[in-house]
């Protein structure tokens, strides 16, 4: 087993502010970092910080690729019931649980255990939300089913306005 990276070693601040420092400096000028770190008294090669930053620009790049989907999709359809949001949180947990499967001497499970609990809040407030719209779709459907009876509309009419308002046109 290969040993662990210079940089999992950092402490939080001395990290975040080498991922603020990487991301600033467009993913270069590493050995400029790996003097700033050794004055901070932390000897990391040029060579291992480019390593780091290799993968870190990945990851930040995905992240930044999948924000830029996920806004195109919600633009492209607009999602009045959640159906993304649901599609993401289920997503979420499958990751969740091959992580879990996977990884489980090396994961943080308090924090996966909150991420697990958010999720299921969010998954609650999620449904108590498309119930409602439900329920004002519905009251909404019912209105103008009863002001297109009285106006002399025919079933078939009103039936189709119905239909529409439900979202369940054909």
């Amino acid at each position: 087993m290969p040993p662990r990276s210079k940089v999992a070693g950092l402490p939080k601040p001395v990290k975040s502010w080498l991922d603020q420092a990487l991301a600033d400096n467009n993913f270069s000028d590493y050995e400029a970092l790996s003097t700033e770190l050794e004055t901070r008294g932390f000897a990391i090669s040029k060579s291992a910080l480019h390593r780091y930053g290799q993968d870190f620009e990945s990851k930040l790049s995905a992240l930044k690729m999948a924000s830029e989907q996920a806004k195109a999709v919600v633009l492209a359809a607009p999602d009045e019931e959640g159906a993304v949001n649901e599609a993401l949180m289920r997503l979420v947990q499958e990751h969740l649980f091959k992580l879990l499967m996977t990884d489980g001497d090396q994961i943080d499970l308090p924090k996966v255990a909150k991420a697990v609990a958010e999720l299921g809040r969010a998954s609650v407030v999620q449904k108590k939300w498309q119930a409602e719209f439900r329920e004002k779709a519905e009251a909404a459907a019912a209105k103008v089913e009863k002001i297109a009876k009285k106006g002399g509309l025919n079933a078939e009419t009103v039936d189709e306005i119905r239909r529409e308002i439900l979202g369940m046109a054909s």
